[in-house]
């Protein structure tokens, strides 16, 4: 008959959990900058849209490094500024949950 401790199981199981959890931040997670690259591959857009973005003076992009830099959070923050019908989902109190 097989004898389980549960005790020793469980805390196999958390840190099993707690290194999956650690490789998809890893994986996953965005950068500070993303390079011009990084937001194309994001964003799913072809280079010449891309430079329609990045040639836009209210879009967020930083050129002081050399070469073109988004910062992810002025990012989400001009998507969410730009997207269509924003104000329909904001009256229907569906913005907060966004």
């Amino acid at each position: 008959m097989l004898s389980l401790d549960t005790t020793a199981l469980e805390k196999v199981i958390r840190q099993a959990y707690d290194q999956g959890v650690n490789d998809a931040r890893l994986k996953y997670e965005l950068p500070p900058l993303l390079t011009r690259k990084q937001f194309m591959e994001l964003t799913e857009i072809s280079a010449t849209k891309c430079n329609e973005l990045f040639n836009r003076p209210d879009f967020p992009v930083i050129r002081e490094f050399g070469h073109p830099r988004v910062p992810t959070k002025q990012l989400f923050e001009w998507i969410g500024e730009n997207t269509q019908n924003r104000q329909h989902f904001a009256n229907k109190k569906f913005l907060g949950a966004i």
